[in-house]
């Protein structure tokens, strides 16, 4: 930038004193403008490019024109600039995509006016001429110098727009049946090409310049002229040829392994030059290495490309990670010792003993994102450092040894070779921004070129390989990342069994495939030499249900701590047709001092997370509350809780059951008719759909031969039960006339859908005599008096569901062993006993004012009646009472308060836990031969 301002110093001695006159000297003051920011070469610029008005459709001349940058409009001195400005804008509608620039710039000679069309504000500013050496980087986009503002909008606009780009090169590249792995090398040579012409690496536009220039129209000659390009930037000049192309000849050399490689010349035609010549106008400098990674990573997929732009890691989402992870704490060592220049210097040492692992780095968007912002925040320290030594005018000097923050200290494990290339050439990209960055804030920087090749990206199976192998002892490892999302029930044998290797067990029941990278981590932070802290994106379950106490138990008794997490938050954008993955982050150190930070989406999980303050600690559950974990119980923790079972099991193909189609056929017959019982599925219960069944408990053998409707039923039962390959369901057959499970009660009874909506306030439960009949759709439980109906009803029993209990998709899975058996309600008083009840009849009168209303309408949650809303209050009072809440409770404090309760119960009563899956399907079924 010192060059710069020196020849803007120049510029304005020569323009100052010039009258200004748009046809005479435009086009020289804009050479020389751009003469100050290195672009000395005329094809960079287009002057006098013919386009039309949008306004008016009439023909005009854009005074200077650098594709996908900047479009100049000049005018006489005095001429008012706003009116040259929206004459700037009509032009622009008549450009290509790839032509459309970022900035418009108008001048009068004397005054420039610059606007920006990817701000969000008005993104205007203006200064005279003889103050262009004090603004000289407000033009430093000019010369190369990448935005200074990443994530934006704009930017992932602009990434998405390469991305596609880059595709249309691979699917040309495809069809025309290149060899897969020369592709990939040759597209993140043409990548790096594509950026460097833009980011200020060599002379602007001069990629573009050699395609124009030195390649035929008809693309016959390009392929051998880019191998001859490529193969001269990975050789350094000493080694060079003296009789090169003096265009050839000017590209500087690159090295960092990009062209080192030999590959096979690929063959061109007009329509690949074109595409190619489309993507070398676009701006690539405004791209975002980390998102445009992840787009890059799936340009090879069909599905994939098609969708560009729907999937890819945000950048904010990968902050969910690193920002309470470490940046965060650094930023706020940077204030406290805002005012101390040791406490800075002794800050930047600190960086430099960081180190990073992403043990599934893909395209390496968490080391970019990662390596950027350290960058960044050390590059603040400098400049605060500066103004503390009250010499800001001194220019520091910078070479990588200078640096704290180096992409050495950056690792990666990757099992493909695509997305590892990828991750190397992002962390080039990224690099080379932050060092325009110190470049344009303190005069100097390393210099960008040669490339040190990137050795820290390891391309292997990270649950295969030795983590010691990629990262060397340190006592700073950040271990962070996004493993794949697997549940039990997708992955592979394969993986099964790496699971079962790095966990060192046999059973590795529910668990998830990303805790495979939990594990790892644990044995390498074990290790002399090795300390840290660990955080992953993960599944949602792994914290809910009966994972919990398969990872975290571990995990705990190695004396980690959730130092901090972000709960279930979607993780995909939300384009259109991108499903959205449900997804926690959990980060654990073994620093018990410092205060944990926890993050809630509620209400909007593709929202903005709130922070919730911490009391105690974060647990497995990501609850703030007492550190236990939840295990299975074969009867209720609450002796004031009646056991909870599955419903009747019909096994009958079809044949017990009536549909609401068949049900007059069924109730024609007298001796049929006499057997029919209401009949309540989840749907019945939740949607108040009719259903009956054929209820044979008391069946008179007589009356089969009586009603042709039994008998035909009943034989297609006995064939069905039969030809079963269980030999379980062959004995039923037996006696086809009974439902193959049965457990009516005899009492009036409390009726629970295994799953439900995660979206209601309130379990739909509802109380039914013992004539209807319950299918094993739904749990039950005798409830004559109405306690299980009143406190599976309350706000607290649905937060223990929502937190304990496991899920299907994102729906709630009720659970009698884990969530019902486990609830720790304490021992109530007979006063606290009869208010619950009484809640809990309030709620069962509420819904009675409106008896045609089904369960789904009364708990609708924009529509739930006013009645209703106060017998849940009533409920939720009582209950909260019991529970030792006063006033207002929260679903934050009754989880405090539950989890409080369940260590106290544990530890007073003997914990019969189902452990072995034999045992725990005959408790979960509760079924009787």
């Amino acid at each position: 930038m010192n060059e710069i301002r020196t020849r803007a110093a120049q510029f304005i001695r020569d323009w100052q004193d010039e009258p200004g006159d748009e046809r005479q000297q435009a086009q020289s003051f804009v050479r020389d403008l751009l003469g100050v920011y290195g672009i000395t070469q005329t094809r960079a610029a287009f002057y006098e490019k013919r386009v039309k008005r949008s306004s008016t459709g009439s023909r005009g001349y854009i005074d200077a024109l650098i594709p996908g940058l900047a479009l100049i409009e000049m005018k006489s001195a005095g001429n008012d600039l706003v009116v040259a400005e929206k004459q700037a804008l009509d032009y622009i509608d008549d450009l290509p995509d790839p032509e459309v620039p970022r900035w418009v710039l108008t001048s009068d000679f004397h005054r420039l006016r610059l606007l920006d069309l990817h701000a969000d504000n008005d993104g205007v500013q203006e200064f005279t001429l003889t103050q262009l050496r004090d603004h000289a980087d407000r033009l430093a986009f000019l010369a190369g110098y990448g935005e200074r503002t990443f994530g934006s909008k704009a930017q992932e606009a602009a990434s998405i727009r390469a991305a596609k780009l880059m595709a249309s090169l691979y699917e040309a590249l495809e069809e025309s049946g290149y060899d897969d792995h020369e592709a990939s090398v040759f597209l993140v040579r043409t990548l790096f090409a594509l950026y460097a012409d833009d980011a200020g690496v060599w002379d602007r536009d001069l990629f573009l310049e050699f395609l124009e220039t030195r390649t035929a129209q008809d693309g016959s000659d390009l392929g051998p002229q880019l191998s001859l390009l490529y193969q001269v930037m990975g050789r350094d000049p000493s080694r060079r040829q003296s009789n090169l192309d003096e265009l050839i000849a000017r590209f500087p050399y690159v090295n960092g392994g990009i062209f080192e490689e030999s590959v096979s010349i690929p063959s061109f035609d007009t329509a690949m030059r074109d595409r190619l010549i489309a993507a070398a106008m676009f701006n690539w400098s405004a791209i975002s290495p980390a998102i445009f990674g992840s787009l890059f990573q799936a340009v090879k997929d069909k599905t994939a490309r098609r969708e560009l732009g729907e999937h890819y890691t945000t950048e904010t989402n990968i902050m969910k990670v690193i920002g309470p992870m470490f940046l965060d704490e650094l930023r706020q060592r940077f204030m406290d010792g805002y005012h101390d220049t040791a406490k800075l210097k002794k800050l930047r040492v600190d960086m430099g003993q960081m180190r990073f692992l992403d043990p599934a780095c893909g395209c390496g968007n968490f080391l970019v994102v990662g390596y950027r912002q350290m960058r960044a925040l050390d590059l603040e320290i400098l400049l605060r450092v500066q103004q503390l030594s009250g010499d800001t005018a001194r220019t520091m000097f910078f070479t990588e040894e200078h640096l704290s923050v180096r992409l050495s200290s950056f690792h990666g494990i990757e099992l493909e070779e695509w997305p590892a290339q990828i991750a190397a050439t992002a962390l080039h990209l990224v690099e080379h921004q932050a060092n325009q960055a110190m470049e344009l804030a303190l005069g100097t920087a390393p210099d960008s070129l040669p490339l040190n090749k990137i050795r820290s990206i390891q391309i292997d199976n990270a649950l295969r390989t030795d983590w010691g192998d990629v990262v060397e002892p340190t006592e700073h490892l950040y271990i962070m990342g996004n493993p794949p999302f697997l549940g039990h029930a997708t992955r592979s044998l394969e993986q099964a069994q790496e699971l079962r290797d790095v966990w060192r067990r046999k059973d590795i029941g529910r668990l998830d495939y990303v805790t495979g990278w939990y594990a790892k981590s644990l044995e390498l932070l074990n290790r002399p030499g090795y300390a840290g802290e660990f955080a992953f994106v993960s599944t949602n379950s792994i914290a809910q249900g009966e994972p919990v106490p398969a990872l975290f138990g571990p995990v705990f008794a190695a004396a980690w701590r959730v130092k901090f997490a972000h709960r279930t938050f979607a993780w995909t954008s939300e384009a259109p047709g991108a499903a959205a993955v449900h997804c926690s982050v959990i980060g654990f150190d073994r620093t018990p001092k410092k205060r944990a930070r926890l993050f809630e989406y509620s209400g909007n999980i593709k929202g903005e997370p709130v922070e919730l303050p911490v009391i105690e600690q974060i647990n497995g559950y990501l609850v703030d509350g007492p550190n236990v974990l939840i295990e299975q119980r074969r009867a209720p923790l609450a002796p004031e809780l009646p056991p909870m079972v599955f419903g009747n099991m019909a096994r009958d193909d079809g044949n017990l059951l009536i549909e609401a189609e068949d049900y007059n056929e069924v109730v024609a017959d007298p001796v049929a008719a006499k057997y029919i019982r209401p009949f309540v599925g989840a749907r019945q219960l939740i949607h108040n759909e009719p259903r009956w069944c054929l209820w044979l408990v008391d069946l008179e053998p007589s009356d089969i031969a009586r009603s042709p409707v039994l008998r035909r039923r009943l034989d297609a039962v006995r064939q069905f039960r039969a030809d079963s390959t269980a030999e379980s369901t062959r004995r039923m057959a037996e006696t086809p006339h009974l439902f193959g499970q049965r457990s009516q009660p005899d009492t009036p009874y409390v009726c629970v859908p295994r799953h439900a909506s995660e979206t209601r306030r309130y379990l739909p439960t509802a109380v039914f005599p013992p004539e209807v009949i319950c299918g094993d759709a739904n749990f039950k439980a005798d409830d004559p008096d109405g306690i299980a109906f009143a406190t599976i009803s309350s706000s607290a029993f649905i937060a223990w569901q929502k937190t304990v209990g496991g899920r299907i998709k994102s729906d709630l899975r009720f659970s009698n062993t884990l969530t019902w058996n486990t609830f720790p309600l304490p021992p109530m008083t007979d006063k606290e006993r009869t208010a619950i009840i009484a809640g809990g009849q309030a709620i069962l009168h509420a819904r009675a004012l409106h008896p045609e209303r089904s369960l789904a309408d009364h708990y609708n949650p924009l529509a739930m009646s006013p009645e209703l809303v106060r017998a849940h209050r009533e409920l939720d009072s009582a209950v909260d009472q019991c529970l030792g809440l006063r006033g207002t409770a929260t679903d934050e404090s009754r989880l405090r308060a539950l989890f409080s309760n369940y260590a106290k119960l544990t530890t007073t009563n003997e914990l019969p836990i189902a452990t072995k899956s034999s045992r725990r399907r005959n408790v979960e079924s509760g079924a009787t031969k």
